[in-house]
This record gives C-alpha cells, sequence and structure tokens, in this order.
C-alpha cells in the first residue's frame, strides 16, 4: 500500500487550540441561524464536504449525475446557490472552464476555493491535449484526494472555528476510508495480467488512475471532451486495438458513446472482436442515493469494472 501523510490533521488540531472561537463566541453559521451553506461544483468534492462537514454544513452540488463538467455552464439557479453560499468548493485546473469569471467575481465576495490549491505541481500530469497546463482528474488518484480532503478540511474548520474539532474528526474518519479504497484497488488491479493492463476508454480522464495503479491508459478524446474526436483519432485507437489484441474498452457514463462505438467498429472490420467492458464514472459520479454516487462507491465501482473485463 502506499503510504499516506495526514500532519496537516495534527497541525489543524493544534491551529484549532490556540485560535479558539470567533470574537464574540458565536461562529459565523450560528450568526447566520444554523449550518453553513456550502456550494461545490462536481459531486466528488460535494461529497468530501458532506463526509467532513457532518451535521454541520448543508452542502450542495451544481453538477449531477451524468453532466460534463468541461462543458457545463451554470445556469440562473446555479448563480443563485453560488451568491447564497457562504463558502464555494470548485476543482480549478480549468476543469470548469466556462466558470473561471463566475468565480473570479465571487472571489471579492466570500471564500471561493480550488480544492487543488494544496497539490504541489510536481504530482500533477501535465495536459497532453494543450486543453489546459495541468490534467484536472486528480480524483482518480487517492493519495491526491486526500490532499484535497485536508484542503477541505482546513477550509471548514477556518471558517467555523467552533465546531472544527468535529471537522478534523470527521476529516481523519474518511481519510482512513480513502487508505483503505487505495489499498483494495491496488490489490485488485495487480490482479489482472500485465499484458492485459490497457485501460481504453472515451476520453483521457484516467491518466492519474494509470500512475497510481501501474496500468496503460488511453482515450479517444483528450483531456477535455470540449472538442470532438476525429476519424484520425479513431482509426488510430481502432488499430492500437487490434495491433495490441485489446479485449475490452469502456464507455463513461457523462460522455456519448457513439465515437468509441465507432472505434470498436472498425477493429471488428479488421477482424478483431473487442467488447464493451462496462461503464466508467469519469467526470460525474453515479446517481444520488446510489453506492457509485459516492466517491468510495464510484472508485470501488470503476476498480471492479475494469477488473472483471481485462482479468
Amino acid at each position: 500500500m502506499r503510504m499516506m501523510k495526514n500532519a496537516f490533521l495534527a497541525g489543524a488540531a493544534l491551529l484549532l487550540i490556540l485560535s479558539g472561537c470567533s470574537n464574540n463566541g458565536e461562529t459565523e453559521a450560528e450568526a447566520d441561524g444554523g449550518k453553513i451553506k456550502v456550494t461545490s461544483t462536481i459531486g466528488q468534492i460535494n461529497d468530501i464536504v458532506k463526509n467532513v462537514g457532518g451535521e454541520h454544513v448543508d452542502s450542495a452540488g451544481l453538477m449531477k449525475s451524468g453532466v460534463d463538467p468541461h462543458l457545463y455552464k451554470a445556469s440562473q439557479g446555479d448563480i443563485k446557490k453560488l451568491e447564497e453560499a457562504d463558502l464555494i468548493f470548485y476543482n480549478g485546473l480549468h476543469l470548469e472552464g466556462k466558470m473561471i469569471e463566475i468565480f473570479e467575481k465571487m472571489e471579492d465576495e466570500k471564500p471561493t476555493i480550488a480544492v487543488t490549491k494544496d497539490i504541489p505541481e510536481a504530482e500533477l500530469l501535465k495536459s497532453a491535449d494543450g486543453y489546459a497546463e495541468h490534467d484536472p482528474h486528480v480524483w482518480f488518484d487517492i493519495e491526491l484526494w486526500i490532499k484535497v480532503t485536508e484542503t477541505v478540511t482546513e477550509e471548514l474548520s477556518n471558517y467555523d472555528k467552533e465546531n472544527a474539532g468535529e471537522y478534523i474528526a470527521n476529516g481523519e474518519a474518511f481519510i482512513q476510508k480513502l487508505e483503505e479504497l487505495d489499498q483494495y484497488a491496488e490489490e485488485q488491479i495487480s490482479t489482472i495480467p500485465e499484458q492485459s493492463r490497457v485501460l481504453v476508454t472515451a476520453h483521457d480522464a484516467f491518466g492519474y488512475f494509470g500512475e497510481a495503479y501501474g496500468i496503460k491508459v488511453m482515450g479517444l478524446q483528450g483531456i477535455s471532451t470540449a472538442s470532438e474526436s476525429g476519424s484520425k483519432d479513431v482509426s488510430e485507437l481502432r488499430d492500437f486495438l487490434v495491433d495490441n489484441k485489446v479485449k475490452a474498452v469502456f464507455v463513461e457514463s457523462s460522455v456519448p458513446k457513439k465515437a468509441i462505438e465507432a472505434v470498436i467498429e472498425g477493429a471488428k472490420e479488421k477482424g478483431h472482436e473487442v467488447e464493451i467492458g462496462g461503464e466508467l464514472f469519469s467526470d460525474a459520479m453515479g446517481e444520488e442515493g446510489t453506492e457509485e454516487g459516492t466517491y468510495l462507491g464510484m472508485v470501488r465501482h470503476n476498480v471492479d469494472t475494469i477488473v472483471n473485463a481485462l482479468k
């Protein structure tokens, strides 16, 4: 299992002891009449807020199951949620590219935090398609998602010092679950024969996953879905599948299947049968209320689906 470092949480606990409560003995949340309101862009971040914030936070996510954040444009209802929030969390790294101006405006009014801000640049993957400087899909490396959890914990604790002890405890408990999930993923992926560890998907969202667990990743589209794949992309991926006898490719819940189906058909015409190994959750989690609608459940579903198809 890869080692996790949680020194932040110990430091946060010390900060809590030193800082105490707000001057008037009342938290900002209590002054507003109850829970602090947090709005997050993607479900993966909202899931952290729910786990860390617990009963003290009213959390809302803008982008639901099946929504592509690369193409997402905020509605008037979204703007209202952002305006009414006490804190805003977004991914950053240009994931929500069409919302950047909104975040810049909100930064002048309230804490508006890019949750990836504390990840060292050396641990970020470069973007290969010119979409942005770095690949924004950091939630597929659980170690990096632990750093994001630490950032969310710190921001909630700083904003609501009265309940910071609970946020820190909740953060520690969630990180323990993330560490267990990381071990599970590593163990399961290792059961795939090395020559079969090739993950082909509709777009290049799984780079961090591949780096973390030693599996080659290829996407028909680049890191962003904003630009469509062309015939050259389809033919190159088709030839790769044929030449390397890849037996399964995967569709994504937030990306149309048409292009990847064209690759499968092209391989078939060349005498190589490729099956759809299953549907993976990439930029969006599953439906709310389902196991796949949580971060832990989403990652476990993806791991199990990949292993069952490639093993």
